[in-house]
């Protein structure tokens, strides 16, 4: 059971818009080495028995993990001991890499989602999912936590059946406009819903925004810190930058409208892409990758991009999906985005997310489907010829964001925990 959210590749994958989103080169779902599950991972990993405050439940892509980050250092702000906030995430997810280099423990249940469509595949995801909530009942009961924080994915739903049975407060937070699968399930327990759009159909929602890196919080679109930022980066200094990020296995159909795009503009001067082609399309793609004359445009494709705060900073604008966590990240460090959201995204939760900063003003949406080289041109024309646009652009996304939301969701989790 996934929410579908992003970062991570095409094709029914969970979602696929944050190669930048995440701190570290991987924001995908190849996995991170198959840990074990059932064990502690982590430094300062305590033993089973210790108790904790909280059990932080679920992950799978970034774009769980990373709000979930946020929201334990926004705890850890408030005076609670980090080693009392311990993480609960599936051996295949991402939790296991990022959630002990933030420097929190966490245990690795074993399974995986189950796909919402008829096969044989279910069957063990159906045994595996067994298996996970008898562990975290054995977890929940040895760590007596004050509160459970789901934050959707697979592992969320094992610890939200043990914290139920145990009668442990739940506090939930779902990062799309359309909640997950596994936060629908929550959501009927849950002491309190914290959601980041207005119009999430959850019970008790409260509206607290998606939680954003402090890096990205940081990000400074000065002209000043643009400069730096293009220094750092190695994008001409004078020059309109457009940045593209799919998933860190790639978003294919923006790879191919991008490289169709570099042919049609490879002449043009005054104009820099820095494209973020992805894990599973570089090996295919760095073959075929756009010439360029010299004089023309400043073409920059690479692999991964480890340092997102820095693009954000840079680029004029930007071509992603439209994950929770990227568009979040987009408002907050308001950077102007053509959106082009995942298909196939259960309940077409990105289109939702998307929509919110197009109402806004903060963006513009393209489907999937209607992205060819030549629309991604005109769109791009059109944002690129009016500074203005982008200017307000930038300054309604700016307005629309919740720089505060980590915290607004910590001060829910302290109000529902029994103790």
């Amino acid at each position: 059971m996934t929410s579908g959210d992003e970062h991570a590749a095409d094709h029914r994958r969970p979602g696929d818009a944050g190669v930048g989103a995440g701190p570290t080169p991987a924001t995908g779902d190849e996995g991170p080495g198959r840990r074990p599950a059932g064990a502690d991972v982590g430094a300062g990993s305590t033993t089973g028995g210790d108790r904790v405050w909280a059990l932080v439940a679920g992950g799978g892509t970034a774009g769980h993990v990373l709000p979930a980050v946020a929201i334990a250092r926004a705890l850890v702000a408030r005076g609670r001991e980090q080693t009392g906030i311990h993480f609960v995430g599936s051996a295949r997810g991402l939790e296991a890499r990022l959630v002990p280099e933030a420097g929190y423990t966490v245990t690795l249940l074993p399974g995986r989602g189950i796909a919402r469509r008829l096969t044989l595949d279910n069957v063990g995801a159906v045994i595996g999912l067994v298996r996970a909530v008898g562990k975290a009942f054995v977890l929940t009961a040895r760590k007596r936590p004050a509160v459970v924080v789901s934050v959707g994915g697979y592992a969320s739903v094992a610890c939200t059946v043990a914290a139920v049975a145990l009668r442990v407060p739940i506090v939930l937070h779902e990062q799309n406009a359309v909640a997950g699968l596994a936060n629908r399930l929550a959501g009927r327990f849950a002491k309190a819903c914290a959601v980041s759009f207005e119009g999430t159909s959850l019970p008790r929602p409260v509206v607290t925004g998606n939680p954003v890196r402090a890096e990205v919080l940081a990000v400074d679109r000065s002209p000043a810190g643009r400069a730096r930022a293009r220094a750092t980066l190695g994008l001409p200094s004078g020059a309109l930058v457009v940045g593209v990020f799919g998933g860190s296995l790639g978003a294919r159909r923006l790879n191919e409208a991008t490289f169709g795009l570099v042919d049609a503009w490879a002449a043009r001067s005054g104009v820099a892409i820095r494209h973020v082609v992805g894990a599973r399309d570089w090996a295919t793609a760095s073959g075929r990758l756009p010439a360029v004359p010299d004089g023309g445009l400043h073409y920059d494709p690479v692999e991964y991009e480890q340092r997102m705060p820095l693009l954000y900073s840079a680029a004029d604008v930007v071509v992603s999906r439209a994950g929770g966590s990227t568009v979040a990240e987009l408002a907050a460090a308001g950077v102007p985005a053509v959106l082009v959201p995942l298909p196939g995204a259960p309940d077409d939760h990105q289109t939702a997310n998307g929509m919110a900063l197009v109402r806004a003003g903060a963006a513009v949406l393209v489907p999937d489907a209607e992205l060819t080289p030549e629309r991604l041109a005109a769109e791009l024309e059109a944002l690129l010829a009016d500074p203005d646009r982008l200017a307000a652009m930038a300054e309604a996304g700016r307005g629309g964001a919740h720089p505060d939301a980590a915290d607004r969701v910590a001060d829910l989790v302290e109000r529902h925990a029994r103790w």
